[in-house]
């Protein structure tokens, strides 16, 4: 057991002896200063996490390799409140919500951004229909992206799409591709990436690649712009879902995410072919240069699939202008 902070729990990894137990008795097993109903209580509730994905079900079986994340929430804290925020809703129905989330926002109550969260606009937007599974402090959410990504999720509006979503999300049956913009030209210009991910033994904020341990984790890539040697336009088809696992995986070949504050270090990337004034307007971008793109998931109540895509935010849109101006004017 890790235990980062006193409201945050890294479970021990799932090993080959405990396959196949329950989450509840393998987590009050590794974890003694919590009993298994709180544990339950705590699972029910949302605080229990595995990679982005909420695990909300006492029965799920644990495998081999998975290790879990559980939210103590402060005693103190209230419970979110709704707050008129403007949605970009993509798609909206009695059983779920597709959201375009704007770059900046936070998906759930956290420290430091108990306000202002989707989970806040949600509050508002959908009342009382939202899937209570994910707990007071997420409702309905299935999955999350980073504050600085912008792009699409699904957002769950009954207990019955939650866990028809849940699973789709835990057997990687979701389909997703984000654009990246990154520094200098991936070789070859299509491949795919596998490498275990998990924590970093240096940096608990970041995740790495690993050898022992970590989650198996694979993504599929194509260049679909290059600007000489210096930026490359990629589209990224996640098969797994890990924490960071595009920018970790790209970050492994060399090639970072513009804007990316967490795996670029100061003074590590190479413009040596941009003009000055290029090298300004990347070198400056705010933010991970990483949208989600699309969507694309069967319909827990229909049964059919269903596909969405969300253009480009404005300041990823402006960063390519800047990149077509200087290399194609």
């Amino acid at each position: 057991m890790n235990k980062l902070t006193d409201n945050l729990i890294i479970s021990p990894i799932v090993e080959d002896k405990d396959k196949g137990t329950r989450i509840d008795k393998f987590l009050s097993y590794q974890i003694p200063s919590l009993s298994r109903s709180q544990l339950q209580r705590l699972i029910l509730g949302g605080y229990v996490t595995l990679d982005d994905d909420t695990l909300s079900d006492n029965a799920y079986k644990v495998k081999v390799g998975e290790t879990y994340q559980i939210e103590i929430p402060d005693l103190k804290e209230a419970d979110p409140e709704p707050e008129n925020i403007a949605l970009d809703v993509v798609y909206e129905d009695d059983d779920l919500i597709v959201i375009n989330k704007p770059v900046g926002m936070v998906v759930h109550p956290a420290a430091g951004a108990y306000h202002g969260t989707l989970v806040n606009a949600l509050l508002y937007h959908c009342r009382d229909n939202l899937s209570g599974i994910g707990g007071v402090k997420r409702p309905g959410i299935v999955h999350r992206i980073d504050k600085e990504t912008s792009g699409l999720l699904v957002v769950a509006k009954n207990d019955f799409a939650h866990h028809k979503l849940s699973e789709q999300f835990f057997e990687h049956s979701i389909e997703r591709t984000y654009i990246a913009i990154v520094y200098g030209l991936l070789q070859p210009l299509n491949g795919r990436i596998e490498g275990n991910i998990g924590r970093s033994s240096t940096d608990r904020k970041k995740m790495a690649l690993v050898k022992i341990g970590g989650k198996t984790a694979a993504t599929n890539y194509q260049v679909l712009e290059a600007y000489g040697s210096v930026v490359s336009v990629v589209k990224c088809n996640l098969e797994t879902g890990r924490t960071h696992q595009i920018r970790v995986h790209l970050s492994s070949l060399g090639h970072n995410l513009i804007g990316d504050k967490t795996y670029v270090k100061s003074g590590k990337t190479s413009l040596k072919f941009a003009t000055e004034e290029l090298k300004k307007v990347v070198n400056e971008f705010p933010r991970q240069a990483l949208h989600a793109q699309t969507l694309g998931f069967i319909h827990p109540r229909t049964n059919q699939v269903i596909n969405f895509e969300a253009p480009l935010p404005q300041d990823m849109s402006n960063l390519l202008s800047a990149l077509n101006f200087a290399y194609k004017s």
